[in-house]
């Protein structure tokens, strides 16, 4: 899919917006894709060894905004559980997965 030009849209102002509307939903498609395949890539790199920092240059982006951009879905998926659970609070449960994340850290260098 080309750029899309005032001139390459219909005259008609409807068909025009009709023809936004359809370009529209292909991007959401295509970034909705595109993030996850980054996603994919970037678990890929950290099990081959690759820094943050080197996945930020890559990214165009610092260390820590290259690992909030991977950790982002889990941290939400966090939140929202600790939201429903009125005995575990936020803070708690990112302590618990920190925790968590260490222990099989460990056990992976221990292997």
């Amino acid at each position: 899919m080309g750029l899309i030009t005032p001139d390459a849209l219909p005259v008609d102002p409807i068909n025009a917006l009709r023809e936004l509307a359809r370009c529209r939903s292909e991007l959401v498609r295509c970034e909705s894709e595109t993030k996850r395949l980054r996603r994919e890539r970037i678990k890929d790199a950290r099990s081959a060894g690759v820094s943050w920092k080197q996945i930020g240059e890559v990214l165009g982006m610092t260390e820590q905004s290259a690992l909030g951009y991977f950790t982002r879905s889990a941290r939400t998926a966090i939140a929202g559980a600790a939201k429903g659970n009125e005995v575990l609070d936020e803070d708690v449960a990112v302590r618990l997965s920190v925790q968590e994340v260490r222990t099989v850290r460990q056990r992976r260098r221990s292997a």
